[in-house]
């Protein structure tokens, strides 16, 4: 009676076992399903980045944030489009740059940006821009507010010099309602290095993107 019993209960057990096994099995194609999913939608990549004198770099003649914004469309065979401001920012004095983007800031404005690309037809789209006064520049917003993103994959990138994304990410996300906006996984790029050690930015953006299963 009791062999009966060891039997019974190591039956029990080897059929909870074998249904966690084919949990544990089924769990991880349906993530790379997912990945699979997000990867054959078509792609933009949307970017702000300032030129002239910048923090830590000197005076640039490509913004750090486009550095990094070609190499993930590279990497993905995503379209690319660059936000520029009708009424550009100071190129000489990165102070008055500063200045003029915080007072932008504390007036909540929406500067007026040139052109546009019909996001519609994307399904993940990239923005990227510098962390400025802990917010991303206000003609992101500009740009943002034009659309509709319902439905949409939204992943931030951004260059800084030493403040990282700054929460920035949660500023994109409620601005694009509607989207499922990757909080907690965009890219964060020194400036310092996207100028200067372009190899080690480029591995960066790799394997970031590996990591989010979004590569060709």
């Amino acid at each position: 009676m009791k062999n009966a019993n060891v039997k019974s209960m190591l039956m029990g057990l080897c059929v909870l076992l074998g249904m966690n096994a084919c949990t544990a099995a089924t769990s991880q194609p349906e993530e790379t399903n997912k990945n699979t999913e997000i990867n054959t939608e078509k792609k933009l990549v949307v970017f702000f980045s300032h030129t002239g004198e910048n923090y830590g770099v000197g005076y640039i003649e490509k913004g750090n944030t486009h550095i990094i914004a070609d190499m993930i469309a590279e990497a993905t065979g995503a379209d690319i489009f660059e936000i520029v401001p009708e009424k550009g920012y100071p190129k000489d004095d990165y102070n008055a740059c500063v200045d003029i983007a915080k007072q932008e800031f504390q007036a909540n404005a929406r500067p007026a940006v040139k052109g546009d690309v019909k996001v519609e037809d994307y399904g993940v789209i990239f923005i990227g821009y510098p962390n400025w006064w802990g917010n991303p520049p206000m003609c992101i917003y500009t740009f943002i507010e034009k659309h509709d993103w319902n439905g949409k994959t939204v992943i931030p990138f951004i260059t800084h010099e030493g403040s990282g994304m700054g929460g920035t990410d949660r500023k994109i996300a409620e601005a694009c309602q509607g989207a499922n906006t990757l909080t907690g996984k965009g890219l964060a790029v020194q400036g310092k290095v996207a100028q200067e050690d372009r190899p080690s930015a480029k591995k960066a953006v790799a394997h970031w993107l590996e990591g989010l299963g979004l590569t060709k």
